[in-house]
């Protein structure tokens, strides 16, 4: 059984992103068991916190979701042409301290997606993401990225994705990393 786990990247009730991830949920392979993640409950990074009281116990656990898994996918969005800061803040926690990092991120396949309003689904923020996870020595996966642009229109008020087009390049996408995944193991 490959373990693959999806962060949703935004904290918005109705994100788009959230709503991507839980789409790809549902359109996993068989043998593939998916789990998600939020970045609630994460404080902004603090050296001074985390000399005093160590890593919080949201951050800990998103921790311990990344290594029990086979592979990670990052649905971005994409603020002000780059990473959103609340993301990025989470990936800060997550190598800390820095004896975790190889743990966490070294070698592990993460994959990279998003979903916006823009008509450039989030390009420029999943480029920014390469030199951060390269640096945590992640491994980028690159046989696919999906950006979904005018995610506004393919999602319905329930953020159920209603364009089927859109849901086959995410379950295309889902399968082709559980793939490389289970080549992998």
């Amino acid at each position: 059984m490959t373990k693959l786990l999806g962060i949703s990247g935004s904290l918005r009730k109705a994100s788009f992103n959230t709503a991507l991830l839980k789409a790809a949920q549902a359109v996993a392979p068989d043998g593939v068991e998916f789990e998600t993640a939020t970045l609630h409950g994460i404080p902004l990074y603090d050296g001074d916190v985390e000399a005093e009281s160590g890593v919080p116990a949201a951050a800990e656990a998103l921790k311990q979701k990344i290594v029990a898994a086979d592979g990670v996918i990052l649905f971005t969005p994409e603020y002000n042409n780059s990473v959103p800061g609340v993301f990025k803040n989470a990936i800060d926690w997550l190598s800390r301290p820095p004896a975790d990092i190889k743990k966490v991120f070294g070698g592990r396949p993460f994959a990279l997606a998003g979903a916006s309003s823009g008509s450039f689904g989030t390009i420029l923020s999943q480029n920014a993401w390469l030199s951060v996870m390269r640096t945590l020595g992640a491994e980028m996966w690159s046989g696919k990225r999906l950006m979904v642009p005018k995610a506004n229109t393919l999602f319905d008020g329930d953020g159920q994705l209603k364009d089927d087009q859109t849901l086959e390049r995410l379950r295309g996408f889902v399968q082709a990393f559980a793939d490389h995944l289970a080549m992998r193991n």
